[in-house]
């Protein structure tokens, strides 16, 4: 299998350059997912941690 898409890619020109890409963009984004992770308010992160606790919906199996 991956010497049929190897083969293909072989043929197109300037291939090379979408697996630097894909890297690049693959680094910067965990990057701002990090920099954003550690630079985050402490009562932010509190306040959306608890909202899957915090369920005000109306079960209608719960209604008598």
């Amino acid at each position: 299998m991956l010497k049929f898409i190897k083969g293909n890619l072989e043929n197109i020109d300037g291939v090379e350059i979408y697996p630097l890409i894909s890297l690049l963009i693959f680094f910067f984004f965990f990057m701002g997912l990090f920099w954003w992770v550690f630079t985050a308010k402490k009562s932010h992160i509190k306040e959306v941690s608890n909202i899957p606790l915090n369920d005000d919906t109306i079960n209608p199996n719960q209604i008598k």
